[in-house]
């Protein structure tokens, strides 16, 4: 399947999903959001995806968000912005479930929605030029894609607070300082080095990868000992796969394993 606001290409499990509206900086349109659903089936279904990247088209944005001149034009009444926004949604909430470790690769500007979609992926990945916020107060309205919820968590309600009311555009040092990303890299080394990262965790195996995000992710949201519980049940599963016994197998023979994912 062919699409004109995202671009999908896999090469050895490794999937790279780009939101191509570069001179719109990759503004989330309501064609683009479509899109990206229909691409994100196709990944889903993709039993040799063993890693997905997500990153923007050219070098100046990875998403500014919402397309505002789109959205200025419409005035839905609240049933219908609240039905909207759940399929908002459901569509972010989609490449945060996706079983492989997703990576967004934030080769510039992420405001917004843009930055909703970059807290939905396991590992941020940053130019050293990129800046970040959440600044939809500035347009009188609020992060409504996740962002209040997925930020607070990751750097505690009083500063997602700080950050979302100012309407605060951060660097990526800033970014880095605060936990909202993982790495800052250097122009020059910044595709090469995504690329590296993420034929890394492609070369891992899936399974462990698997149970380890899900363990992790659905932990956070309970209590100590339930998440011990998950993470035993898990490992029980892991210890029975195929890719147990050849990752060991491997190990004595002083080879490198292959994994299949069973």
């Amino acid at each position: 399947m062919s699409f004109e606001t995202v671009t999908l290409r896999i090469d050895e499990g490794v999937a790279t999903l780009t939101l191509n509206r570069p001179d719109r900086m990759n503004a989330l349109s309501v064609q683009l959001k479509s899109e990206l659903a229909a691409a994100l089936d196709g990944l889903e279904k993709d039993p040799s995806l063993r890693a997905l990247v997500v990153t923007g088209a050219g070098d100046k944005a990875f998403c500014a968000g919402a397309d505002i001149k789109e959205r200025s034009t419409t005035d839905p009444a609240p049933a219908q912005f609240i039905s909207d926004q759940r399929a908002t949604y459901a569509l972010f909430s989609r490449i945060e479930g996706l079983a492989c470790p997703v990576i967004a690769a934030i080769n510039g500007v992420a405001f917004g929605g843009g930055l909703e979609i970059a807290l939905c992926c396991d590992f941020r990945l940053a130019v050293e030029s990129a800046k970040l916020g959440l600044t939809e107060v500035n347009l009188g309205v609020m992060p409504a894609g996740g962002g209040t919820q997925r930020l607070s968590r990751l750097v505690g309600a009083a500063r997602a607070k700080q950050l979302i009311m100012t309407g605060r555009i951060l660097d990526a040092a800033s970014a880095l300082r605060l936990g909202i990303i993982d790495d800052v890299i250097p122009t020059a080394e910044f595709q090469t080095r995504v690329r590296a990262f993420a034929a890394d965790l492609a070369a891992k195996a899936p399974l462990a990868l698997r149970f380890v995000k899900k363990v992790i992710d659905r932990g956070a949201q309970t209590d100590l000992a339930a998440a011990l519980d998950q993470e035993l049940y898990a490992a029980s599963i892991l210890f029975a796969s195929e890719d147990r016994k050849e990752g060991m197998k491997a190990f004595v023979e002083k080879r490198k394993p292959v994994f299949r994912g069973r």
